[in-house]
């Protein structure tokens, strides 16, 4: 067991989500607003909660009104979780392997295939240089913290030349002040966003001819790789594409019922902001925001609060 006395944590279960485990392991069956009694938390956590533990195998809905939930066997349960965390591991493995391979043929074998960037002003010049090179299409991956401001200089005018530009955010990116007003100009300009947490480095992909990718997240020690047409780059693409495919989209339509407002607010929500963070954004206080969120949880039919932001993204109106 560990110091702090969790067990679940090296398979990503958080805190709260495994205190919630083991009140159902150590009870019978109870309905969330049971265990947010017997908890001291709101409800809407407990369904949340329940709904992730469910995802994970953990923990099983059982038939009838009210919603009542159990505790899968632990044995079987963990079993299962654990065997899937190996799995995981092992591809990562391998993948890590392979990219080494390619990044060491193409060190050995191309002249000048990877360039090593170091400096925060010159990693910075780089990646202007980069964007002001684009013909046709930049993508990327973005997540602070940023060598120059969070707002892009380049790209508004490379959209008014009819660039195609895709991004896809992590969710701290959307913590920034303005950011959320910054995405939506830019999206009427022609930007294609969408988010996606866990991004681990910071990516620029340059018409598929070059790509800056970051080999220091620290500011002061700021360094990247300048990657031009090699097997890496290809490689670099496909790690792209594979996010891309993966995250959640962030435009809005202008065809959706709901009010402006109420779009961003369901976007801060399924790009996985807290409620504190959403407001801010908002300029909502958060009692006003959980408010609005309760009518629109209901006017979607949704159960919690990630139920109504998937329903919006699946319904096309955000």
């Amino acid at each position: 067991m560990l110091q702090d006395g969790r067990i679940l944590a090296p398979l990503d279960v958080t805190a709260f989500d495994e205190m919630v485990y083991r009140e159902l392991l150590s009870g019978r069956e109870a309905t969330a607003r049971e265990l947010a009694s017997r908890l001291g938390y709101g409800p809407d956590r407990l369904v949340r909660a329940l709904d992730r533990l469910r995802a994970r195998g953990l923990v099983s809905r059982l038939s009838g009104r009210p919603r009542r939930y159990a505790a899968a066997e632990p044995d079987v349960a963990l079993e299962t979780l654990i065997r899937d965390r190996e799995q995981a591991l092992a591809r990562l493995r391998t993948a890590a392997a392979e990219m080494m391979v390619l990044f060491r043929r193409e060190r050995a074998g191309q002249a000048g295939a990877v360039e090593i960037v170091t400096g925060r002003d010159e990693v910075a010049r780089r990646f202007l240089r980069l964007q002001h090179g684009v013909r046709e299409e930049m993508r990327m991956l973005d997540r602070p913290p940023y060598v120059l401001a969070a707002t892009n200089p380049v790209e508004p005018g490379a959209l008014r030349r009819g660039v195609r530009w895709r991004a896809v955010y992590t969710p701290e990116a959307l913590e920034q002040p303005g950011a959320l007003e910054d995405l939506h100009k830019l999206a009427s300009l022609g930007e294609q966003a969408r988010v996606a947490g866990g991004i681990p480095v910071k990516l620029a992909i340059a018409d598929s001819d070059a790509a800056l990718v970051s080999l220091q997240m620290d500011q002061a020690t700021a360094e990247a790789a300048l990657v031009h047409s090699s097997a890496l780059l290809d490689a670099l693409i496909q790690l792209f594409e594979f996010t891309w495919e993966h995250a959640a989209p962030l435009g809005t339509d202008s065809r959706s019922p709901l009010a402006e407002e109420d779009r961003r607010l369901l976007t801060l929500l399924l790009a996985g902001l807290k409620d504190d963070a959403i407001a801010r954004q908002l300029g909502l206080s958060t009692r006003t925001m959980r408010r609005r969120m309760k009518h629109l949880m209901e006017l979607l039919g949704a159960d919690n609060r990630f139920q109504a932001g998937a329903q919006a993204a699946r319904r096309g109106w955000i």
